[in-house]
């Protein structure tokens, strides 16, 4: 048994996965309401309907909420990276939070030697 986050953007999903996709690698699959014939005809066909980040056994899914609104972003979820050592863990934290907010700088704790916490941009 697996879990696997899906994510929910206003309009910014395929910016969102692309630059996910720099960071982390792996293989990225964009499906936009375009390509999908049986998508709601009041949807824009640029919209991401759909959006798979595959990294080995890992898969990060998300798509534009085509009913969210700008009000503010959807709360309660945090997704975890474990970077392979702590100059992975510098490089993808950079990237994340440019542009962002951070909330914990990455730094030495009791359970890891670099960990830091931040909401990225999207």
């Amino acid at each position: 048994m697996s879990f696997s986050p899906y994510l929910f953007f206003v309009g910014s999903c395929r910016e969102a996965m692309t630059a996910y996709h720099e960071i982390f690698g792996g293989d990225l699959q964009l499906v936009t309401a375009a390509e999908l014939p049986d998508s709601p005809p009041d949807v824009p066909g640029d919209v991401i309907m759909h959006a798979a980040l595959t990294l080995g056994d890992t898969l990060l899914m998300a798509s534009d909420d085509p009913s969210a609104t700008e009000d503010g972003p959807k709360s309660g979820f945090s997704v975890s990276y474990t970077a392979k050592d702590e100059a992975d863990a510098h490089r993808v934290f950079d990237a994340l939070s440019k542009g962002g907010a951070v909330t914990l700088p990455v730094s030495a704790t009791s359970w890891s030697p670099a960990f830091g916490m931040c909401t990225d941009r999207f």
